[in-house]
């Protein structure tokens, strides 16, 4: 590789990073690995070529190749998600939600949306964020016995409030969606209705979660979570909205699309479309169902009771632990895990009581229940050991005897 001559700094931080990745358990929900041909669309020439507007209406010559690519990107796009119109240029999810925020709201416009710590995304109104300077948000939350979405709740807000737009979609929410009621709720205060499913759009897609996109005025998401398509994002709309999402994307928020990542996008969405990446995402919440299910065996608390999707959070209160501690002690075994927040959480947001864990990445190296059950195990002896130096080693040694059975992108090493 001609990089590890002319850069080998750079050279050794990427193959430390792989190698990273093949000996650790990735289990943050919002992580995962692309197929190697993904990779290999976004590290190609596309790169070189800056084609600022759309497929037929650019504003630079030289444009034909790259007009084909996102041609099928946004045609495998809308086929995969039955979506009427598909925008699938913008950089990031954040970035997709601004575009949506834009085409149908005016600045101090009133927003309904789950809050933070309920398990929202800092994009659907938090203070510093974009969304929460320039708009008024008012959060929902979840029910505190049930510790999911008080429906109820969210229309007695949305009768109160009359926000313009009802956004509905989660970072940490391990439950299904009712997309329906969401849709019935924004009909009765003539609200527009916005879902983010970042996090589930490979479930969507597969068909084992609920179908925003028939309900929803807006359907937004990245491209790299369960989807298992590189970092990006994109927007669903109705074709009425077509004009107003192309307009605020481009030139409204951002100049010439990453034609490379635009093509890596298609890449993934034609990998979606096949029978294989509906087995990968059945297989995904039969692991998150293992996994919570081995955890709650082990004594821990899992919110909600459990998942319907690809992630559980879990209450480590019980467990005098907090969820910074245990994310800390798990890295030095090689289990990489994210602090969170958990319901009505007492601790901060730099503490958290819990920890939220995913099984996308796992997946895609083809493990499934009995790595589960073991990976479990392993998080229970680290935490219950307080990161004992003895049972760390014994744990990490275990880890890399199992990661070496999935050994990711052989290719590469």
């Amino acid at each position: 590789m001609k990089l590890q001559k002319t850069d080998g700094e750079i050279y050794n931080c990427i193959q430390k990073e792989l190698l990273r990745q093949n000996e650790n358990l990735e289990l943050i929900a919002s992580e995962n690995f692309t197929s190697l041909e993904v990779l290999q669309a976004q590290g190609s020439v596309l790169t070189n070529k800056y084609a600022e507007g759309y497929p037929g209406r650019r504003w630079y010559g030289g444009c034909v190749n790259v007009d084909e690519v996102e041609s099928l990107a946004i045609q495998r796009c809308k086929q995969l998600f039955n979506a009427e119109h598909a925008n699938v240029q913008a950089h990031s999810g954040t970035q997709a939600n601004m575009a949506v925020f834009m085409s149908c709201l005016k600045a101090n416009d009133t927003v309904l949306a789950m809050d933070l710590a309920s398990g929202g995304h800092l994009s659907h109104g938090h203070k510093l964020n974009f969304s929460g300077i320039f708009y008024n948000v008012i959060g929902y939350g979840l029910d505190k016995n049930t510790e999911m979405i008080d429906y109820d709740e969210v229309e007695s807000l949305a009768k109160k409030h009359k926000p313009r737009l009802i956004l509905a979609g989660a970072s940490a929410y391990p439950r299904f969606i009712d997309f329906e009621r969401f849709r019935k709720i924004a009909d009765s205060v003539g609200a527009v209705l916005f879902v983010d499913m970042a996090h589930i759009a490979g479930l969507v897609a597969a068909g084992i979660h609920p179908d925003p996109v028939k309900y929803s005025e807006f359907v937004s998401s990245t491209t790299h979570k369960t989807l298992r398509g590189p970092r990006g994002g994109f927007v669903l709309c109705r074709k009425d909205y077509a004009k107003k999402i192309d307009v605020n994307v481009f030139p409204g928020i951002q100049g010439g699309p990453l034609m490379h990542v635009i093509a890596a996008k298609a890449v993934a969405f034609k990998q979606a479309l096949n029978d294989e990446f509906k087995n990968y995402q059945k297989q995904i919440v039969k692991n998150a169902k293992c996994l919570s299910s081995a955890m709650s065996g082990l004594g821990y608390r899992i919110v909600s009771g459990g998942t319907d999707n690809h992630l559980l959070l879990v209450d480590l209160t019980k467990k005098d632990v907090t969820g910074k501690d245990a994310q800390d002690m798990l890295e030095r075994a090689n289990i990489t895990v994210n602090k969170n927040l958990i319901p009505f959480d007492t601790k901060p947001a730099t503490l958290t009581s819990g920890v939220r864990l995913g099984t996308p990445a796992l997946t895609t190296r083809g493990m499934k229940e009995p790595q589960m059950e073991k990976i479990a195990e392993f998080i229970d002896k680290v935490i219950s050991s307080k990161a004992k130096e003895s049972v760390v080693a014994e744990v990490k040694q275990g880890v890399l005897r199992m990661c070496k059975e999935f050994v990711l992108y052989p290719e590469l090493l």
